[in-house]
């Protein structure tokens, strides 16, 4: 098959997902959503759409291409997927990067650029930035994830662990949480977070905390009865210098379950969730009341059959 044969065979494959995505975006009213994702081997591509603007991610691999043949390459698959998508090719920032099946490399700079660009989901505002980072700081995956919290959040004192840009802050307290703490290791990230709850006019410096710390290290701090309802979506690994210790979340994901369980109140809950794809929950050594696998019914539209992530409901 030469390479035409192969754009056209593409061309097709974007078509069809995007007619039948695009149909269910807009009857759900989401504007934040992920077109493609790596669909055929040859087209290495994630698509994701943030209102008008196209984040397009090639992942690397051994193409065989000459880099002039490469970009040639590339620059034809752009503009195919701004004619499927009807958008100027102005509109598409592109990142090179691994393939990747955790965050953990989620701090990492990439680019200075700057530019940040503001969305909405579920009625919410949201800053993303498509240039500078690995991920633009909304994890789409977890759309769903974030309106359950949201529905849950209502007078409840709300803890937010590895809590990147804060959305699932951001939504508890839309939810009318009697407090959100947001904790994470990257000052940038926390700084994002505020911003997020600043465009979304919550502006209680009282019950809204952003807590700089290293969450293995901070749990063990919390006394009991201090949370009703945690969110934790950690990093598969990380040996940031800024820990005491490095954190691997199959070996320490029972000691950080049962230390956010010491913390909670009696019938709280834990939303905890991993991209390990490999992961496999220690329910044994686990302190909770019930552990419910809720991977499935957190998967959204453009996540089915694609998903590579865990998520659980701990119940104390």
């Amino acid at each position: 098959m030469n390479n035409n044969d192969k754009l056209v065979m593409f061309q097709n494959r974007l078509q069809k997902v995007f007619k039948h995505k695009s149909k269910q975006a807009k009857r759900l009213g989401v504007s934040c959503w992920r077109v493609y994702d790596h669909d055929l081997p040859e087209f290495p591509f994630c698509i994701e759409l943030y209102n008008d603007k196209v984040y397009l991610a090639e992942y690397l691999r051994r193409h065989g291409m000459e880099e002039e043949e490469h970009l040639i390459w590339l620059e034809e698959c752009i503009d195919m997927i701004c004619n499927i998508l009807n958008l100027p090719n102005e509109n598409v920032y592109i990142k090179q990067r691994k393939r990747m099946h955790h965050r953990n490399q989620q701090y990492e700079k990439i680019d200075i650029a700057n530019e940040f660009n503001i969305v909405e989901e579920s009625g919410l505002k949201f800053k993303v930035n498509l240039t500078d980072y690995l991920d633009t700081g909304l994890f789409l995956d977890h759309r769903i994830t974030r309106q359950l919290v949201k529905a849950e959040s209502e007078n409840k004192n709300v803890l937010n662990l590895f809590a990147y840009t804060g959305s699932f802050s951001v939504y508890a307290a839309a939810g009318n949480a009697k407090s959100v703490t947001t904790v994470d290791l990257s000052k940038t990230y926390l700084n994002w977070a505020e911003d997020n709850f600043a465009l979304n006019k919550l502006n209680y410096p009282k019950k809204y905390q952003f807590i700089h710390a290293d969450v293995k290290q901070y749990l063990k701090t919390l006394k009991p009865n201090s949370f009703d309802l945690v969110v934790m979506d950690p990093p598969t690994f990380s040996n940031s210098k800024r820990m005491k210790d490095f954190l691997d979340i199959q070996r320490d994901h029972v000691e950080l379950l049962n230390d956010v369980l010491n913390a909670i109140t009696p019938g709280g809950t834990v939303y905890f969730s991993t991209n390990f794809s490999k992961f496999i929950l220690d329910e044994k050594n686990i302190k909770a009341s019930s552990i419910k696998d809720i991977t499935k019914i957190t998967t959204a539209f453009d996540f089915e059959g694609k998903l590579k992530r865990w998520c659980y409901l701990v119940t104390k």
